[in-house]
């Protein structure tokens, strides 16, 4: 991705043919959001971006609301923060919309869940096809209702063929049930006699992991204020810039996430090592040489 000139975006292999995304068509003039976006740096955005969708429930009760209508709001954030990542090229977004612990919340809240996530599904698959998004559910999906993987199935296949960014839903998602049956699949080669201990390396286990294929998220975003990764990604997120947020997600809107966009590009990323001269993260220095 780079600056253009004329006040766009070059997104390059995003949709078959090279595209320029204007920045109007990404922030309106005049806006909040308009005014963070023209801050960031193209060239620098995260290749993943993977988020923690928290305060539904908070966001309800405020407004004296069943919990049930924060996660219905919830949605209107979920579609601004997608539609937004896809324009500005972002290749991998994870959602992280159903933990295993989830399980443990009222039956009818779980019901309704499940509800919204079916008609979610339904309502904004015309909108993944326009942006030429692909859809992908990582998790235990085999658990989840019949009905639910009936249009889980039907996303996948009609996005298969989109070369845009990936969209991956966390659905019944546990990091500490991923690595165990990364573990599982470990003892089962080792007992079949086809996987020896110097096998087992970083590139075998990453094979297996529900995000195969996929980079690490280089940001997680959480939002409602709360600082904790909840079970999430544990394995990808080793070296993720983490950013939290203090808004609610139904508030989540695309200033936030632009906001949150730009903190990343604030940070200095070692991976372990020492910042290095002239990086693109070292602070300027002023004519006598100072920063």
């Amino acid at each position: 991705m780079e600056h253009d000139p004329g006040g766009s975006i070059a997104m390059v292999g995003c949709l078959e043919d090279d595209v320029k995304v204007s920045l109007d068509e990404i922030a309106e003039p005049g806006t909040d959001a308009r005014a963070v976006l023209e801050q960031l740096e193209p060239s620098r955005l995260p290749v993943h971006v993977a988020i923690i969708m928290d305060g539904n429930g908070r966001w309800a009760t405020a407004r004296n609301l069943p919990r049930v209508e924060g996660h219905r709001a919830g949605i209107s954030a979920v579609r601004q923060t997608i539609e937004t990542a896809a324009r500005l090229g972002i290749d991998v977004v994870t959602l992280y919309a159903f933990s295993t612990e989830n399980w443990k919340r009222p039956r009818h809240e779980v019901l309704t869940l499940m509800g919204l996530l079916k008609e979610y599904i339904k309502r904004e698959l015309k909108t993944f096809l326009k942006h030429d998004l692909r859809f992908r559910p990582i998790g235990r999906i085999d658990l989840l209702d019949r009905s639910v993987r009936r249009e889980l199935d039907r996303a996948v296949e009609a996005t298969s063929s989109c070369r845009g960014s990936l969209i991956q839903i966390a659905l019944n998602y546990s990091g500490r049930q991923e690595l165990t049956d990364v573990m599982r699949s470990a003892a089962r080669e080792a007992a079949a006699g086809t996987l020896r201990p110097d096998d087992l390396d970083e590139v075998w286990i990453e094979d297996h992991l529900t995000t195969r294929g996929q980079p690490d998220p280089d940001l997680l975003i959480r939002t409602s204020g709360e600082q904790r990764i909840s079970n999430f990604l544990l394995w990808q997120l080793a070296y993720s810039e983490i950013y939290f947020s203090p808004v609610l997600w139904p508030d989540f809107d695309q200033e936030e996430f632009l906001k949150a966009l730009l903190a990343f590009q604030c940070r200095e990323r070692r991976f372990g090592g020492l910042p290095q001269s002239g990086s693109v993260f070292t602070p300027p220095k002023d004519e006598h040489g100072k920063t």
